[in-house]
């Protein structure tokens, strides 16, 4: 009897998963819009649509679901839950086979594209790219889908650089381009303008006083957290690189800084600050102030007298707790130049606390520096006797504040200014005023033989003798 070849023609969807004659093959569609412009959201909305009709009213089709990314980059996987989701489920065995519109929808990066269609095809789940006519389960397709994903790529690269050049042509007209979503203080009107949000607005003047009062942005992101009071994501989520981030934003006085970021890596859109290597634009009186130009230069001179205080003396920050223990890493030896700390000793009568060199002991029960302990009731009492005694003496030291007042240094002004309110009341203190000493005290050095010598912000120096 001859031999007969009989031709079976072969079905493209079988060639995918494992699937069995008869059985429904599990089809899933993958969708995605790069922005939310409202022309995009209508592309999307209508993908959906598109591809739960096309899998359901095919019979050898059951849908396996609609994966959908809005207002999404494809330059990376790391951000589309949706497309990571598919991706587990395909992993799960719940997939057989994807379908979406183009190379492009399913990713831009050209490693991303190849990485999941070879990941994929090693489950046996293929990829059906309908604009492209490419099945990743083809042995011919992936010379083609390479070409075409590197082209994908190659596109969002030139988008990238078009975006760019239009958002540098904006700010070279002096157009700022902000997220106000993500600035707080101010909304965005209808022409794009900034305006000022009041709520917002009262917190960051009140940052800025607590800033100038001296309290330490640490100590105000806390006092935030613990009143509930909403950032921008609308939750109480404050820190100090928030508040320093605010207080040195130079659009709280009504300036505008273009171009401190750009977008170094396309594929990443990792932001870089810009240290000269692209142009930047000062606009000056973009939009309504929160913070006067004169208050906020000299919060400026501030942060950097602040910095320096911390070289100067080798500290790493102010201190922790300052609204409640403002003389911390204000009280330095005066044999040695180290920062006191304090101390709780146990006496008799209950414990005590005290300030020492923290020098005074290098190791256990081997001094350091020769320096005594003071107690905190004296340290206490001679700031009231310095304070008191600025007050007795108000009118001599009046007239070098008006000087003040009258220069040019803004910092050294709203000291002066400063001074002249606090000391309108000349009743002498009988007890220590935490929050005077925040405000006014730069430092004190406890010499040898009980003197005191105290620092004031405005430039003040007395010296006290505390007697036994």
């Amino acid at each position: 009897m001859a031999r007969e070849i009989v031709h079976i023609p072969a079905r493209q969807e079988l060639r995918n998963r494992s699937v069995s004659i008869g059985q429904l093959i599990r089809v899933a569609a993958y969708c995605r819009v790069s922005t939310e412009q409202d022309e995009q959201l209508n592309s999307f909305e209508n993908q959906v649509a598109y591809y739960t009709e096309f899998i359901t009213r095919n019979p050898q089709y059951e849908l396996a679901g609609i994966y959908a990314d809005e207002g999404i980059s494809g330059t990376s996987t790391k951000r589309r839950d949706e497309f990571n989701r598919m991706i587990r489920d395909c992993e799960a065995g719940k997939i057989d086979l994807i379908i979406t519109k183009s190379i492009s929808r399913f990713a831009r990066n050209t490693q991303d594209c190849l990485n999941y269609s070879r990941k994929l095809k090693e489950l046996g789940i293929g990829v059906i790219f309908e604009k492209e006519n490419i099945n990743t389960m083809d042995s011919t397709g992936e010379l083609l889908f390479t070409i075409l994903s590197s082209l994908a790529q190659d596109e969002s690269r030139s988008i990238s650089e078009n975006c760019q050049w239009g958002i540098r042509s904006l700010f070279k007209q002096g157009v700022l381009h902000l997220n106000a979503n993500r600035f707080y203080g101010y909304d965005k009107d209808e022409d794009g303008k900034l305006v000022i949000n009041p709520e917002q607005a009262k917190i960051v003047r009140w940052i800025f006083q607590s800033y100038m009062d001296g309290t330490n942005p640490d100590v105000i992101a806390r006092k935030l957290n613990e009143r509930g009071v909403p950032g921008c994501s609308g939750e109480p989520k404050w820190s100090t690189s928030t508040i320093m981030g605010i207080l040195q934003n130079e659009k709280h006085m009504g300036d505008a800084i273009l171009q401190k970021t750009f977008t170094a890596d396309f594929l990443t859109k990792k932001m870089v600050k810009n240290e000269g290597q692209l142009e930047q634009y000062y606009v000056k009186d973009d939009h309504e102030a929160i913070i006067d130009k004169d208050f906020w230069t000299a919060v400026q001179m501030e942060i950097a007298r602040r910095r320096e205080y911390l070289q100067r003396h080798g500290l790493r920050t102010m201190g922790r707790y300052t609204d409640t223990q403002p003389f911390s890493n204000k009280v330095f030896c005066g044999t040695c130049g180290n920062v006191f700390w304090r101390r709780t000793l146990s006496r008799l009568n209950g414990p005590v606390k005290v300030w020492m060199c923290g020098k005074r002991y290098q190791e256990k029960g081997k001094k350091g520096c020769s320096s005594g302990t003071i107690y905190e009731k004296d340290l206490h009492r001679a700031f009231l006797m310095a304070w008191n005694a600025i007050l007795e003496n108000r009118e001599d030291f009046l007239t070098g504040w008006q000087e003040q007042l009258r220069g040019e240094d803004v910092l050294a002004a709203f000291r002066a200014k400063q001074f002249i309110q606090l000391t309108k009341n000349t009743e002498l203190l009988r007890e220590i005023d935490f929050s005077l000493v925040s405000r006014t005290l730069d430092h004190c050095v406890i010499e040898p033989l009980g003197v005191i010598n105290f620092y004031f912000l405005d430039g003040t120096e007395l010296g006290i003798e505390i007697e036994d």
